[in-house]
């Protein structure tokens, strides 16, 4: 493993343990040329993914990247860590399962999407108004309206706010 520090390829492992949830092996490293320490993570990965964009564009698939859209969605909202660990590592295992190697990034957009509208609603609709690129306040409107029906709420106070604000036009 490469150090991030000073780019030796001669890294020493300290200690290795399974994260919380068993999907992958965390290991402490440290770089016996400028004595930095990292952190890496281990994870099976069964096939290598593409993900096939909306413009056509092919780009490998990044968990990391995803991580972060759901991180971005999930901003100060109280969700545990290990949730959203749980989620991510669901979404890549079926993506993995599909059998295939090009995914279209839609499909990931949706298993997004599920994963969230289970987690907590508001991130469902913070990243469904970036995925589905809402225009105006009335399409919240409509989103918050599916989230009623199905009463898949999580909390009715916000989801009465957010219906209050894209019925006055706030966005």
């Amino acid at each position: 493993m490469r150090c991030p520090y000073c780019d030796s390829l001669d890294t020493q492992v300290k200690d290795s343990r399974p994260t919380d949830d068993s999907a992958a092996i965390r290991r402490r490293r440290v770089c016996p040329d400028c004595g930095g320490r990292f952190t890496t993570f281990e994870r099976v990965q069964l096939r290598e993914l593409v993900l096939v964009k909306r413009s056509g564009k092919r780009a490998p698939f990044d968990r990391d990247k995803l991580q972060r859209s759901v991180q971005v969605a999930l901003r100060k909202r109280p969700v545990e860590p290990d949730q959203v660990e749980r989620m991510i590592n669901g979404i890549v295992r079926q993506l993995e399962s599909m059998g295939e190697t090009e995914i279209p990034s839609e499909t990931v957009g949706e298993l997004v999407m599920a994963g969230l509208k289970g987690l907590d609603s508001v991130a469902y609709v913070r990243f469904a108004s970036v995925y589905r690129n809402f225009r105006e306040a009335r399409e919240f409107g409509e989103l918050i309206g599916e989230l009623e029906q199905q009463g898949e709420t999580g909390t009715g106070a916000v989801v009465r706010k957010l219906r209050a604000r894209a019925d006055r036009g706030d966005e």
